[in-house]
Protein backbone atom coordinates (compact mmCIF):
# COMPACT_ATOMS: atom_id res chain seq x y z
CA UNK A 1 0.00 0.00 0.00
CA UNK A 2 1.43 3.57 -1.15
CA UNK A 3 1.88 5.28 2.25
CA UNK A 4 1.26 9.30 1.16
CA UNK A 5 2.05 12.28 3.61
CA UNK A 6 0.22 15.35 2.68
CA UNK A 7 1.07 18.97 1.79
CA UNK A 8 -1.66 21.30 1.31
CA UNK A 9 -0.60 24.78 0.55
CA UNK A 10 -2.09 28.05 1.54
CA UNK A 11 0.22 31.54 1.17
CA UNK A 12 3.09 29.90 0.20
CA UNK A 13 3.04 27.84 3.83
CA UNK A 14 2.89 24.13 4.56
CA UNK A 15 -1.32 23.93 6.81
CA UNK A 16 -3.80 21.69 7.58
CA UNK A 17 -7.59 22.48 7.50
CA UNK A 18 -10.65 21.01 9.57
CA UNK A 19 -13.11 19.44 7.09
CA UNK A 20 -11.91 21.89 4.70
CA UNK A 21 -12.96 25.21 6.44
CA UNK A 22 -10.11 27.72 5.90
CA UNK A 23 -11.52 29.71 8.70
CA UNK A 24 -9.53 26.75 10.86
CA UNK A 25 -6.44 26.96 9.08
CA UNK A 26 -3.06 26.00 11.19
CA UNK A 27 0.15 26.67 9.37
CA UNK A 28 2.97 23.85 10.05
CA UNK A 29 5.67 25.15 8.69
CA UNK A 30 6.80 28.03 6.33
CA UNK A 31 8.75 25.98 3.87
CA UNK A 32 6.99 23.01 2.20
CA UNK A 33 9.87 21.86 0.43
CA UNK A 34 11.82 21.29 3.36
CA UNK A 35 8.96 19.55 4.40
CA UNK A 36 8.69 17.11 1.45
CA UNK A 37 12.67 16.73 1.69
CA UNK A 38 12.19 16.05 5.50
CA UNK A 39 9.70 12.41 3.78
CA UNK A 40 12.36 11.62 1.44
CA UNK A 41 14.91 11.12 3.70
CA UNK A 42 12.39 9.05 5.79
CA UNK A 43 12.34 6.26 2.75
CA UNK A 44 9.15 8.13 1.59
CA UNK A 45 8.04 7.74 -1.94
CA UNK A 46 5.13 9.28 -2.74
CA UNK A 47 3.39 12.94 -1.79
CA UNK A 48 0.09 14.59 -1.97
CA UNK A 49 0.38 18.21 -2.70
CA UNK A 50 -2.70 20.15 -2.79
CA UNK A 51 -3.27 24.11 -3.67
CA UNK A 52 -5.88 25.52 -1.54
CA UNK A 53 -5.00 28.88 -2.87
CA UNK A 54 -6.24 27.13 -6.11
CA UNK A 55 -8.80 25.10 -5.47
CA UNK A 56 -10.38 29.17 -4.32
CA UNK A 57 -9.11 30.61 -7.28
CA UNK A 58 -10.00 28.13 -9.56
CA UNK A 59 -6.82 27.82 -11.15
CA UNK A 60 -3.58 26.86 -10.07
CA UNK A 61 -1.38 29.20 -7.83
CA UNK A 62 1.30 27.84 -6.24
CA UNK A 63 2.63 26.39 -9.22
CA UNK A 64 6.32 27.54 -8.11
CA UNK A 65 6.02 25.34 -5.08
CA UNK A 66 5.59 22.15 -7.03
CA UNK A 67 8.12 23.12 -9.50
CA UNK A 68 10.21 23.13 -6.43
CA UNK A 69 9.37 19.52 -4.79
CA UNK A 70 9.31 17.75 -7.76
CA UNK A 71 12.87 19.42 -9.06
CA UNK A 72 14.76 18.79 -5.71
CA UNK A 73 13.54 15.77 -4.56
CA UNK A 74 12.79 12.19 -6.26
CA UNK A 75 9.30 11.97 -4.47
CA UNK A 76 5.66 10.78 -6.14
CA UNK A 77 4.22 13.88 -6.33
CA UNK A 78 0.12 13.92 -7.15
CA UNK A 79 -1.36 17.20 -7.28
CA UNK A 80 -4.91 18.55 -7.04
CA UNK A 81 -6.47 22.17 -6.26
CA UNK A 82 -7.70 24.73 -9.01
CA UNK A 83 -7.24 22.54 -12.06
CA UNK A 84 -10.01 23.69 -14.72
CA UNK A 85 -8.72 24.41 -17.86
CA UNK A 86 -6.68 21.78 -19.82
CA UNK A 87 -3.26 24.89 -19.30
CA UNK A 88 -3.68 24.14 -15.54
CA UNK A 89 -3.57 20.65 -16.21
CA UNK A 90 -0.57 21.22 -18.72
CA UNK A 91 1.08 23.45 -16.26
CA UNK A 92 0.85 20.92 -12.76
CA UNK A 93 2.49 17.96 -15.68
CA UNK A 94 5.06 20.83 -17.05
CA UNK A 95 5.73 21.35 -13.05
CA UNK A 96 6.82 17.75 -12.44
CA UNK A 97 3.60 16.15 -11.17
CA UNK A 98 3.63 12.68 -11.86
CA UNK A 99 -0.33 12.16 -11.33
CA UNK A 100 -2.80 14.86 -11.40
CA UNK A 101 -6.06 14.54 -9.37
CA UNK A 102 -9.33 15.78 -10.39
CA UNK A 103 -11.79 16.71 -7.99
CA UNK A 104 -14.40 19.30 -8.67
CA UNK A 105 -13.75 19.52 -12.28
CA UNK A 106 -14.64 15.84 -12.36
CA UNK A 107 -17.87 15.87 -10.85
CA UNK A 108 -18.88 19.12 -13.01
CA UNK A 109 -16.96 17.63 -16.69
CA UNK A 110 -17.08 13.91 -16.73
CA UNK A 111 -16.87 14.15 -20.16
CA UNK A 112 -13.88 16.23 -20.70
CA UNK A 113 -11.99 14.59 -17.99
CA UNK A 114 -12.31 11.41 -19.10
CA UNK A 115 -11.12 12.70 -22.79
CA UNK A 116 -8.25 14.29 -20.64
CA UNK A 117 -7.39 10.34 -19.41
CA UNK A 118 -7.71 9.38 -22.96
CA UNK A 119 -5.01 11.98 -23.81
CA UNK A 120 -2.50 12.08 -21.37
CA UNK A 121 -3.10 8.40 -19.90
CA UNK A 122 -5.35 7.05 -17.71
CA UNK A 123 -2.94 6.28 -14.87
CA UNK A 124 -1.70 10.02 -14.50
CA UNK A 125 -5.54 11.35 -13.53
CA UNK A 126 -6.52 10.59 -10.43
CA UNK A 127 -10.18 11.13 -10.02
CA UNK A 128 -11.03 13.29 -6.18
CA UNK A 129 -14.22 11.62 -5.06
CA UNK A 130 -14.66 13.64 -1.95
CA UNK A 131 -18.12 13.20 0.03
CA UNK A 132 -20.19 14.49 2.83
CA UNK A 133 -23.59 12.50 3.81
CA UNK A 134 -22.92 10.06 0.36
CA UNK A 135 -22.76 12.97 -1.78
CA UNK A 136 -19.87 14.42 -4.01
CA UNK A 137 -18.53 18.17 -2.51
CA UNK A 138 -16.83 20.63 -5.10
CA UNK A 139 -15.52 23.94 -5.09
CA UNK A 140 -12.93 23.11 -1.92
CA UNK A 141 -16.20 21.52 0.10
CA UNK A 142 -17.93 24.46 -0.25
CA UNK A 143 -20.91 23.27 -2.27
CA UNK A 144 -23.00 19.35 -2.13
CA UNK A 145 -23.12 18.05 -6.13
CA UNK A 146 -25.96 16.12 -7.34
CA UNK A 147 -23.81 12.87 -7.35
CA UNK A 148 -24.18 10.08 -5.38
CA UNK A 149 -20.68 9.05 -4.54
CA UNK A 150 -20.86 4.81 -5.37
CA UNK A 151 -22.12 5.63 -9.06
CA UNK A 152 -20.08 8.71 -9.58
CA UNK A 153 -16.80 6.36 -8.58
CA UNK A 154 -18.10 3.85 -10.87
CA UNK A 155 -18.76 5.60 -13.43
CA UNK A 156 -14.75 7.01 -13.54
CA UNK A 157 -13.59 3.36 -12.91
CA UNK A 158 -15.79 1.89 -15.79
CA UNK A 159 -14.27 4.23 -18.37
CA UNK A 160 -10.59 3.30 -17.35
CA UNK A 161 -9.71 5.86 -14.61
CA UNK A 162 -8.46 3.17 -11.55
CA UNK A 163 -6.75 5.93 -9.39
CA UNK A 164 -9.67 7.22 -6.75
CA UNK A 165 -8.70 9.66 -3.62
CA UNK A 166 -11.81 9.72 -1.19
CA UNK A 167 -12.36 11.64 1.51
CA UNK A 168 -15.41 11.49 3.61
CA UNK A 169 -15.13 15.34 4.41
CA UNK A 170 -16.72 14.33 7.97
CA UNK A 171 -13.80 12.92 9.04
CA UNK A 172 -11.38 14.90 7.52
CA UNK A 173 -8.52 16.82 9.95
CA UNK A 174 -10.94 15.10 13.15
CA UNK A 175 -8.03 12.67 14.12
CA UNK A 176 -11.18 9.73 14.92
CA UNK A 177 -9.82 7.24 12.04
CA UNK A 178 -11.54 6.83 8.52
CA UNK A 179 -14.42 5.96 6.97
CA UNK A 180 -13.81 2.26 6.79
CA UNK A 181 -17.50 1.31 5.99
CA UNK A 182 -17.33 3.87 3.48
CA UNK A 183 -14.25 2.49 1.71
CA UNK A 184 -15.13 -1.51 2.37
CA UNK A 185 -18.78 -0.01 -0.05
CA UNK A 186 -16.28 1.71 -2.42
CA UNK A 187 -13.74 -1.47 -2.57
CA UNK A 188 -16.39 -3.96 -4.60
CA UNK A 189 -15.91 -1.84 -7.51
CA UNK A 190 -13.86 -4.28 -9.50
CA UNK A 191 -10.20 -2.92 -10.43
CA UNK A 192 -10.76 0.54 -8.54
CA UNK A 193 -7.07 1.83 -7.08
CA UNK A 194 -8.44 3.63 -3.76
CA UNK A 195 -6.31 5.97 -1.88
CA UNK A 196 -8.34 6.86 1.36
CA UNK A 197 -7.62 10.35 3.04
CA UNK A 198 -8.69 11.77 6.23
CA UNK A 199 -9.40 11.01 9.63
CA UNK A 200 -6.02 8.32 9.89
CA UNK A 201 -4.73 8.98 13.27
CA UNK A 202 -2.31 5.73 14.45
CA UNK A 203 -0.54 3.08 12.93
CA UNK A 204 -3.33 0.70 13.61
CA UNK A 205 -5.64 3.23 11.42
CA UNK A 206 -3.35 2.10 8.59
CA UNK A 207 -3.30 -1.70 8.86
CA UNK A 208 -6.79 -1.50 8.82
CA UNK A 209 -6.84 0.28 5.82
CA UNK A 210 -4.06 -1.97 3.87
CA UNK A 211 -6.12 -5.20 5.58
CA UNK A 212 -9.59 -4.26 3.48
CA UNK A 213 -7.93 -3.62 0.27
CA UNK A 214 -6.75 0.08 -0.10
CA UNK A 215 -4.40 1.07 -2.39
CA UNK A 216 -2.93 3.78 -0.75
CA UNK A 217 -3.96 6.46 2.38
CA UNK A 218 -2.88 10.03 2.42
CA UNK A 219 -1.84 10.88 6.08
CA UNK A 220 -2.06 14.66 7.31
CA UNK A 221 -2.81 15.89 10.82
CA UNK A 222 -1.50 12.56 12.49
CA UNK A 223 1.96 13.33 10.55
CA UNK A 224 1.90 17.11 12.27
CA UNK A 225 0.59 16.32 14.67
CA UNK A 226 2.99 13.62 15.91
CA UNK A 227 0.59 11.04 16.34
CA UNK A 228 2.50 9.16 13.41
CA UNK A 229 6.29 9.62 13.71
CA UNK A 230 8.08 9.33 10.37
CA UNK A 231 10.27 7.03 11.37
CA UNK A 232 6.71 4.66 12.28
CA UNK A 233 5.95 5.15 8.11
CA UNK A 234 9.86 4.77 7.45
CA UNK A 235 8.86 0.58 8.14
CA UNK A 236 6.03 0.85 6.28
CA UNK A 237 7.60 2.27 3.16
Amino acid sequence: MRIIPAIDIINGQCVRLTKGDYSTKKVYDSNPLEVAKKFEAHGIQYLHVVDLDGAKAKEIINAKILEEICSKTNLNVDFGGGIKSEKDLQLAFDCGARQVTLGSFAAMNSEKSIEWAEKYGKEKIIIGADFDNGKISTEGWTNSSKHEVMPFVQDFVDAGIHHVISTDITKDGMLMGPSFKSYKTMLNIDKIKLIASGGVRNLEDIEELRSIGCYGVIIGKAIYENKITLKELEKLC
